[in-house]
Order: structure tokens, then sequence, then C-alpha cells
């Protein structure tokens, strides 16, 4: 192992498998770990039934049975799994967007792919009447890949335009907003309550069955998103450094906004379209890391917003689990409005 200097402290992993790695950006994940790790032992020890540390490790190792047992294993471990899995995959959808449109405000939820997924999924529900689990995600990953179709054609005509992408997502997002809304006020009242619910994003209810199969996609597309990293670095030097290295700039974002929009619709089509992850995640490990060249920060930072967020919308009311969107939006709207109250200063 190797010391190597680079303006940044980085060590030389000599190996089977060699690697350089950013002292920062590794201090800075395996912090973020720890952290996830702490809250999710609070999160399979708190609840309706309060467990203890032993309890809960009992469980997992399987030196216990019977009722805790269920509880921790079926019912509380795949929440906080979801939620570390679906976070890292929002926060790194959130940093795809960002790198391309080379904009902060670069999001899938601010864009619009989260409404498009809402869409297909309120499709599914209020006008196919269909609610089966399978029913529903296909609607949702239908809906978000045909929102990122319209927006790429709209927006990427003639080159590469990160801000008209951003406006014409925020265009697309406000339409498809309204056509939500003709949807619940035209359907019967209980499946609109029930559809409206789903809207909020919440992982309520979240177990093995309905979340393993998107948390295997979301796996895969990390993975493929890790693949996809150095051409995507590359490109934010610029189109011309980049081709000189041979990057193909068109192929390479239409499969960087593949991978993307496929995280995003992943997760929502099970929890629901969650807000604030993706648009906050990047730019907090922007800050942490002062860097943008690896994912590894921005998803553990993802899994750390998404996990505390769920904590917290159980523990705000006594009694009552909030949908984790409703925390998530509340934070979102303020970091929102603080965003953009930077980039006019900056701009000025």
């Amino acid at each position: 192992m190797q010391r190597i200097n680079f303006g940044r402290k980085y060590l030389q992993l000599n190996g089977p498998l060699k690697m350089r790695l950013d002292v920062r950006n590794a201090t800075i994940t395996a912090i973020f770990l720890a952290v996830i790790v702490a809250i999710s032992v609070f999160a399979l020890m708190v609840g309706s039934l309060k467990l203890s540390i032993d309890e809960v490790f009992s469980a997992l190792f399987g030196q216990t049975s019977g009722f805790k047992r269920t509880i921790v294993v079926n019912w509380r471990l795949p929440r906080v799994i979801v939620a570390i899995i679906f976070g890292a995959g929002l926060a790194v959808s959130g940093s795809i967007f960002q790198s391309i449109t080379k904009n902060p405000l670069g999001s899938p939820d601010v864009i619009g792919f989260s409404s498009g997924s809402y869409t297909g999924v309120l499709f599914v529900l209020l006008v196919l009447g269909s609610n089966s689990f399978s029913s529903v995600a296909i609607g949702s990953l239908i809906g978000g890949f045909a929102t990122a179709l319209i927006i790429y054609l709209l927006a990427f005509q003639g080159g590469t335009h990160g801000f008209r992408l951003i406006i014409v997502g925020i265009a697309m997002s406000t339409i498809l907003g309204s056509i939500n809304s003709m949807l619940l006020l035209q359907s019967k009242t209980e499946v609109a309550l029930s559809a409206a619910a789903w809207g909020v994003g919440s992982l309520n209810g979240i177990d093995w069955e309905h979340g393993l199969p998107a948390v295997f996609l979301v796996i895969v597309f990390l993975l493929l998103a890790v693949v996809m990293n150095r051409p995507l670095r590359e490109m934010e030097l610029g189109e011309d450094t980049a081709k000189s290295h041979g990057v193909r700039i068109n192929r390479t974002q239409g499969l960087l906004i593949i991978i993307a929009v496929s995280l995003t619709a992943s997760a929502t089509a099970v929890m629901g379209p969650v807000t604030f992850v993706a648009l906050a995640a990047p730019q907090i490990a922007l800050r942490f890391t002062k860097t943008t060249g690896s994912f590894a920060p921005t998803a553990v930072i993802g899994s750390f917003l998404l996990l505390g967020a769920d904590v917290l919308a159980q523990r705000i009311i006594p009694g009552t689990i909030l949908p984790v969107g409703v925390v998530t939006l509340s934070i979102g709207g303020l970091y929102l409005v603080w965003l953009l109250f930077r980039q006019a200063r900056t701009a000025s």
C-alpha cells in the first residue's frame, strides 16, 4: 500500500484488485455507514413493542424464535433494508441528473420523473381498476420511462442542454400534476384516498415479498451506475474533453438517464414518490467530500436521509406512524427554498 499525492490524500492499493482510494471519500463513507448501522439497530428496537439490543441481535442471528423474531425479521428489518437501498438509489439517481444538467436542481422529483411514475400508478389503480402489486410496479416503471422519453426528446434536440432539461422537466411535472389531480377527482372516494395515500410516499407495511424484488433491481442499477461513473465524470470536464477520451456523448447520456430513471422508478413502485432525497443527498455529499468523483458517499448519505426520515416519521407523533414522504417533503421544501435563494444570490 503506497501513498500518492494528487492534491488530495489517496491510497494506492496493490494486490489482486488494484485501485486508488480517496481517503476523504472513504472516511466520509465509513462515518455515515457507522451512523446508518446505529440508526438501523435503533429502528429495530423501537415500536409498539420495544426490544432491547440483546433481543434484537438474538432475533437477527436466530438465537430466539416466536413473536419477537417475527417482529424483528419479518416486520421491521424489511423496512430498514428497503430504506437503506432505496435511499442509496434515489441519491445516485439525483447525482446522475445533477451531473448531466450541471445544476443542483437536476433531480428526478424536480424534473418530473417521479410524477410520471405516479401517473402510471394512478392509471393502473383508477383507470384499469387493478390494485395488485405487480400491476402497480409495472405502471410506475412505464410511467417513469414514458416521461423520461418525452422529456429527452424535447430537451435534447440539437445537443445537450442541461438548463433546458430542467425547464422542460418542471413543465412536464406541472402537466402531470394536473393529470393526476383530474384522475383522483373523477374516481371513487375510497379508491382515490388509497391512491392519494400511496402518492405521499410511505414505507408502512413493507415486507420481504414486495420489497425484495425492487431492492434487487435497485442494487443491479447501482452497480451499472458505478460502471458508468468514469464516462460521467469525463463529461463533467466538457464535451470536447470527453470526446477526446473516446466517450460517445449522446449514447452515454442515454444510458445514464435509463439507469437514473430505473433507480427512481424501482423505488417509487414500492414506496411511492419520495421527494428531497435525490435532490439533497448529492449536494450534501459534495459539501462533505469537496468532489463529485465517487457515488459511494452520495449513496450512504441518501441511505442516511431516507432511513433517518423514516425513523423520525415514526417518532414525531406518539402512537402515529406518518408516511416518510411527509417528513422528506417538509424538509425538502425548506431545502429547495434555500437552494433557490443561494442560486439567485450567486447569479447576481
